[in-house]
């Protein structure tokens, strides 16, 4: 486990404002690899409907005679044009709709969103913006924060419930995800680029607000130990 690793800060229009030093318990744990492995496997299992649905050779219609003389015709014997050789017949070991749900306990799916979390910090790959100030829905202002941070590619932003300006101005970039704590996961953490948090939601992430953000987490570029 870290000692201490941090996050770059930023206000709600990109300009970089100190760093905030990050729950080591959360974001900075050795990655257990296999165990993330497994929940991301049981995420997109989950995810599947399982309606596919393929008809045997007792379910299709028709097929109750004989095609032809079980001799001399000098073509192959067949019983029923249902069997599986024939056009429109059934089908052999075909899908049939099944639950793909694969059971994970709490204690898995907490470490491997810890784990995931804690690769994307020791890239440098989170990051913290104070919170949103914008007035209105535009999505302009939230292109010009995400190349003010220089973030890149695929992005995952972690919104408070309340932060409705701010989902509405994100939600039209193509390669931007937006959720909030209690949606976080594992396979959305993998699959962005960069995670980016507020300081409301970095305290939720990994476990349930036991973890809050306080003024001793920040680091200013003057110097002083408060947040404004």
């Amino acid at each position: 486990m870290a000692d201490k690793i941090t996050a770059r800060l930023y206000s709600d229009t990109g300009s970089e404002t100190g760093e905030i030093t990050l729950d080591s318990e959360i974001f900075g744990i050795e990655p257990n690899v296999a165990v993330l492995h497994q929940v991301v496997v049981a995420q997109l299992a989950a995810a599947r409907s399982g309606t596919a649905n393929t008809k045997t050779r007792s379910e299709v219609r028709g097929g109750g005679r004989k095609p032809w003389r079980q001799k001399g015709t000098g073509r192959a014997r067949h019983g029923s044009i249902r069997s599986p050789q024939w056009r429109g017949g059934g089908v052999t070991f075909g899908p049939k709709p099944r639950d793909y749900t694969q059971r994970t306990p709490r204690k898995m799916r907490r470490l491997a969103l810890r784990s995931a979390l804690s690769v994307r910090a020791a890239d440098g790959k989170v990051k913290v913006v104070e919170s949103f100030g914008w007035a209105e829905p535009k999505t302009k202002q939230a292109v010009t924060l995400l190349a003010a941070m220089g973030v890149e590619g695929k992005t995952l932003v972690v919104l408070g419930r309340l932060d409705e300006i701010a989902e509405r101005s994100l939600r039209n970039l193509p390669m931007v995800n937006t959720l909030v704590p209690d949606q976080l996961n594992p396979y959305d953490v993998l699959w962005a680029d960069t995670v980016i948090f507020t300081s409301e939601t970095l305290g939720a992430a990994g476990r349930r607000a036991s973890y809050e953000v306080t003024a001793d987490d920040f680091v200013r570029e003057d110097g002083e130990g408060e947040a404004s």
